[in-house]
């Protein structure tokens, strides 16, 4: 038995696209769709280690999809054996908080809720219409970004600004990341070989965009981004946390409109903000040559992470594993080492030649005497996705 599921994670210019046999979890064709809405899209679709190509004018997501749809007829796998289709989403809200088939009502819940996620909901709301049209007669359903941390209590949520506000606007920390921090929280506790809800742990997501996450026996409580993606660590373009002051001083003192704000703390700060540079091998790179902006970068940046992971430390009362993953957390061993010489005070060692070994697989970093377990997993969000959806179907 195969139960081929296609997921789709749809952004304002592109989608990517798997098929994945949630049966036996073999990845069955990958892709990817660019430059929607521009002049001339790129699809490239890849099946069995061969990758084809067409380019032409995808004005909308719907075409796009009609396009997918055209490769596949062509260069398989058949769609017409797909038992579903599953859409990454970006912002449930306190309202969307699990993964569920996609109605009218679901979408107009997201399409209520594209203010709190205006880059992210309005195309993730066009791809699940376009797939719609073009695959209409298999279920579609919603994996939220944000279900994972649904279960922060209110302690963890609540920002302390008036509490009207708040309810009427529905600003509250929401977190995201969520399919990821699932996913690897799992793949842990069952490295170690423990119940998933006697597990407490630590999950540093390390990529361009980066959040952590504290998962108390199972639980979610408590995450670094808050109502949007910017709040938490350093990342390659985003601020991570500054003084909410800023902005009401940028505004003041430099003229600056809330919009140029915004794209300043999201686009044009973090490590390329620092050092001109937004990607972590750059930044290794120019710190050994001896660039001052790309060590005090560095710097910022690990200093964040630390002082997370040693709030959480304390939070949980003590943990079972801290897992590194996503690009940066799975691939640098330079990052890795120095979080966890900054935890010595926590107990935690690391062995330095396993560290340094580059792998695709899980593993332990830690030494034997290492007072928790310091771990590396791959994340991989669409097997997770495809996990959620086959358990919606069944």
């Amino acid at each position: 038995m195969t139960t081929p599921i296609l997921l789709l994670n749809a952004g304002s210019s592109s989608i990517k696209y798997q098929v994945i046999d949630a049966d036996d979890e073999r990845v069955l064709a990958v892709g990817l769709i660019e430059r929607i809405g521009q002049d001339l899209g790129r699809l490239t679709h890849t099946v069995d280690g061969d990758e084809y190509v067409a380019e032409d004018e995808y004005s909308n997501h719907t075409l796009a999809l009609a396009a997918m749809v055209a490769m596949f007829n062509e260069h398989g796998p058949a769609l017409d054996q797909v038992k579903a289709v599953g859409h990454r989403t970006v912002h449930g809200g306190d309202r969307l908080t699990q993964t569920m088939p996609i109605d009218d009502a679901v979408v107009a819940t997201l399409t209520e809720l594209s203010p709190l996620a205006p880059l992210h909901n309005p195309p993730g709301i066009a791809g699940i219409r376009g797939a719609q049209k073009a695959l209409p007669n298999v279920p579609h359903v919603a994996i939220f970004d944000t279900a994972f941390f649904s279960s922060l209590p209110p302690e963890s949520y609540t920002y302390a600004i008036a509490a009207d506000i708040a309810q009427q606007y529905a600003i509250r920390r929401y977190g995201f990341h969520g399919t990821s921090h699932n996913f690897v929280s799992h793949a842990a506790a069952e490295f170690l070989g423990k119940p998933y809800d006697e597990t407490t742990q630590i999950v540093c997501h390390l990529g361009n965009g980066a959040s952590i996450s504290a998962i108390k026996n199972g639980v979610a409580i408590d995450t670094s981004m808050g109502l949007t993606p910017l709040e938490g660590l350093v990342m390659g373009t985003r601020s991570g946390d500054v003084d909410p002051g800023l902005i009401a001083y940028l505004h003041r003192r430099a003229g600056m409109s809330t919009d140029a704000i915004d794209a300043l703390l999201n686009k044009s700060s973090g490590l390329l903000g620092m050092s001109d540079m937004s990607d972590m091998r750059d930044i290794e790179a120019a710190k050994a040559a001896g660039d001052e902006r790309a060590q005090l970068a560095w710097a910022v940046y690990i200093r964040r992470i630390v002082g997370y992971i040693g709030r959480y430390f304390t939070l949980l009362g003590g943990i079972d594993a801290l897992t590194f993953t996503a690009g940066v957390g799975e691939n640098s061993s330079a990052v890795r080492e120095a979080v966890v010489t900054g935890l010595s005070a926590l107990g935690a060692t690391l062995d330095a030649d396993v560290n340094g070994v580059r792998s695709k697989q899980a593993r332990a970093i830690s030494t034997p005497g290492s007072r928790f377990a310091v771990l590396v997993i791959p994340t991989n969000e669409e097997l997770q996705m495809a996990r959620e959806v086959r358990a919606v179907i069944a």
